[in-house]
């Protein structure tokens, strides 16, 4: 494997192709617990990735499950991926899709939308598992007010990338000589899948920003090993692969920079802080539109 220095400040000296490498924190959502990964003191994004979360992998007992209620964003699109479970998403526009293993919830924000994540009624009343990664992309600028939207994509649609030991989907953007069918809105790619033992992938070097991260298991990246919660970002121009050194599941993301500076508050992502507050103002007062047939909501956080 050649490996070529970057140009970064930041990795001058290093002289590899690691920039940096960002240990996951456990947050406590109330129904379980995930691990998060961006933004970080260390990170705010990658590419257009500016919000990191892993689930599980959790079991709910009989009459649990998650019950996320109707809350509102603006100014991003969120995709959720799972390797197990369902989650019954609603939405403001009237969508009321279940997310499967494999498939794309994908969700454009806008100018705002309101959604809930909830385990379907029947798999709380017998139980079941739960795993998978939640995103946030930041917009482009000119596309923070853009009209809200929702779309499914079934996992038979999506491209998947396989070899001797390597079985990866291309959840959305483009990678690898594939592009998903999900429509995105800059230069970007998000593959998900498995790496055995001993087997090696290179990782897509047509994009200026990129980062691994471990699911599961463990892998091996320019001699460095890495465990799960752990997020590989790498040198911009630097060639690498990724090898398995116990049977793995990764997700290799990134793309173009997002140019300017984006603020998070809660939900909300915006190149504006005063776009912020109005967000802020608009939910508090009940602006935003309702989920059909799901009337709770999460209130205003009060900091």
């Amino acid at each position: 494997m050649s490996i070529q220095p970057c140009n970064e400040p930041e990795c001058v000296e290093r002289q590899g192709a690691i920039e940096l490498t960002i240990e996951s924190k456990s947050k406590d959502l109330g129904d379980f617990e995930v691990r998060r990964v961006l933004p970080s003191r260390l990170r705010q994004r990658v590419g257009p990735f500016i919000f990191f979360d892993h689930m599980g992998p959790a079991r709910f007992e009989p009459g649990q499950g998650i019950g996320v209620r109707p809350h509102p964003h603006i100014g991003l699109a969120t995709v959720t991926f799972l390797f197990d479970g369902v989650i019954q998403h609603r939405d403001s526009l009237g969508f009321d899709q279940p997310i499967e293993p494999g498939a794309v919830n994908w969700m454009t924000a806008g100018r705002g939308i309101v959604h809930s994540e909830r385990t379907p009624e029947a798999l709380r009343a017998s139980g079941s598992n739960l795993h998978g990664l939640q995103v946030w992309l930041a917009l482009p600028r000119e596309s923070e007010e853009i009209e809200p939207s929702f779309v499914h994509h079934p996992a038979g649609t999506l491209p998947r990338i396989t070899g001797p030991g390597v079985d990866l989907t291309l959840v959305a953007g483009s990678a690898l000589g594939q592009t998903s069918p999900v429509e995105v809105a800059s230069p970007m790619f998000y593959l998900a899948g498995t790496l055995q033992a001993g087997r090696e992938v290179a990782l897509p070097d047509e994009h200026a920003e990129r980062a691994v991260y471990v699911v599961e298991g463990e892998v091996e990246i320019d001699g460095q090993r890495f465990s799960p919660g752990s997020m590989i970002v790498l040198c911009r121009g630097a060639v690498a692969s990724v090898k398995g050194i116990q049977d793995a599941r990764i997700a290799l993301v990134g793309g173009e920079p997002i140019e300017g500076e984006r603020h998070l508050w809660w939900n909300f992502v915006s190149s504006s802080r005063e776009r912020i507050e109005q967000a802020k103002a608009d939910w508090k007062e009940e602006r935003f539109p309702e989920v059909p047939g799901d009337p709770e909501f999460i209130p205003l956080p009060e900091d």
